[in-house]
């Protein structure tokens, strides 16, 4: 698919480069062609002004640029007189067959194309005197420009091409990118479920079994049970975890009480750390606002706590804080005692799936719930990393404070 998008991309830029490159070269051929003939009629005219001015070749004025020759014409339509000194004009047959195709065409100049030959007629009480300039060096000039516009045009194809197939590459990139991580999600989503599916289907096929007893048949029941709540969490989390990342980023957001969120989030947990036999230790700096939505910013919270109670060692400590940070923003760190987390297992900690204890994936945990803790914090312009330090293992969620004050 991606493929596809690349060659979709290249194919409309390089249409659209063709086809600013064929405008830009029109007009550059055409512009250059219109002052290079508005040039040769000005010189033709002011020739034609004082027609047998002595002129030098080698003393010419700025204005005279092209090799030119000056006919008289008397009423009757009869050369009376001629000058230039450029061209031989012994000539009379060629002297009228030039006159009868000048007075062919109705318009004060033209082009003779039969002599090459650019005419200007001016008009006289008595007679006309008619201007001719050659423009073959006119010619040669359009004509070497039209092959340098053709030239340049097709090296700017190429390289516009080059460029084009690595900015392809670049923009498809994200796309290739959220392509994989579907094509992975799918495959995570589809191993997760995998497992409960076969067992919930061989308790089945089992309870089918008129050898079970009672006994039996209650354990296996107790099996699909577990089995199915496992499922039905697997797939809570995935639809949550869809849930944040179909929510347009321009939400608006309120000013809230992150403090109060903080420890209204923390009294639910308090009695599972009580059972656990785990301590839990809080210090919330108070009135801290930030810009958010107070269900999901607690929700952040609930994830890193619950990661507490499961990856904490025994009668381990936890630790919660919450205080500014500089000026602009305030940061919440969660710090557990617990194995220390490898730095391979820190780079992915937060990839969709994933575990850093496998031995721990049957026990309701599949590795979406940091997932959906980034998905949250980056909602909320905010960061969230983690450190793994003398068995200590701290999260830490950066946020940004709300302008409002809190009163």
């Amino acid at each position: 698919m991606t493929k596809k998008l690349r060659y979709k991309f290249i194919w409309i830029t390089m249409s659209i480069i063709t086809i600013m490159l064929c405008i830009i070269m029109s007009m550059i051929y055409f512009f250059t062609k219109i002052n290079i003939e508005n040039n040769s009629v000005h010189m033709l005219q002011n020739i034609a002004i004082n027609p047998f001015l002595q002129r030098v070749p080698s003393e010419l004025s700025d204005d005279v640029r092209l090799p030119y020759f000056i006919l008289q014409i008397n009423t009757q339509g009869e050369v009376i007189a001629t000058g230039g000194g450029y061209y031989e004009l012994s000539d009379e047959n060629f002297l009228k067959n030039l006159v009868d195709a000048t007075f062919s065409d109705s318009s004060r100049t033209g082009i003779i194309k039969a002599y090459n030959l650019r005419y200007y007629r001016l008009p006289t009480p008595l007679s006309q005197v008619l201007v001719y300039a050659d423009i073959s060096s006119e010619q040669a000039t359009l004509n070497h420009l039209l092959r340098n516009c053709i030239f340049i045009g097709l090296i700017c194809f190429v390289i516009f091409l080059v460029i084009s197939f690595l900015l392809a590459s670049w923009v498809v990139r994200p796309v290739d990118k959220a392509w994989e991580q579907q094509r992975r999600f799918i495959a995570d989503a589809s191993h997760e479920l995998k497992t409960p599916l076969t067992v919930i289907m061989t308790n089945a096929e089992l309870l089918l079994n008129p050898d079970y007893d009672k006994r039996n048949h209650i354990t296996l029941s107790s099996s699909i049970l577990v089995m199915s709540k496992q499922m039905r969490s697997l797939l809570e989390q995935m639809l949550e975890l869809a849930r944040t990342d179909s929510i347009q980023s321009n939400t608006i957001f309120s000013s809230v009480n992150f403090s109060q969120i903080i420890s209204d989030a923390i009294l639910p947990f308090e009695p599972v750390f009580f059972e656990k036999s785990l301590t839990l230790q809080t210090d919330i700096t108070e009135h801290i606002m930030i810009n958010g939505d107070a269900s999901q910013l607690r929700q952040v919270l609930d994830i890193l706590l619950d990661n507490a109670t499961k990856y904490s060692c025994e009668k381990g400590n936890t630790w919660v804080s919450l205080h500014k940070r500089g000026k602009g923003h305030c940061l919440l760190t969660v710090a557990n005692e617990g194995k220390e987390i490898s730095t391979k297992d820190l780079q992915h900690l937060f990839k969709r799936f994933y575990r850093a204890d496998q031995a721990r994936s049957r026990t309701g945990s599949f590795g979406l719930g940091l997932s959906i803790a980034k998905s949250i914090v980056l909602r909320h312009k905010g960061k969230i990393w983690v450190e793994s330090n003398h068995n200590i293992n701290t999260f830490f969620v950066e946020y940004p404070l709300s302008e409002r004050k809190f009163s």
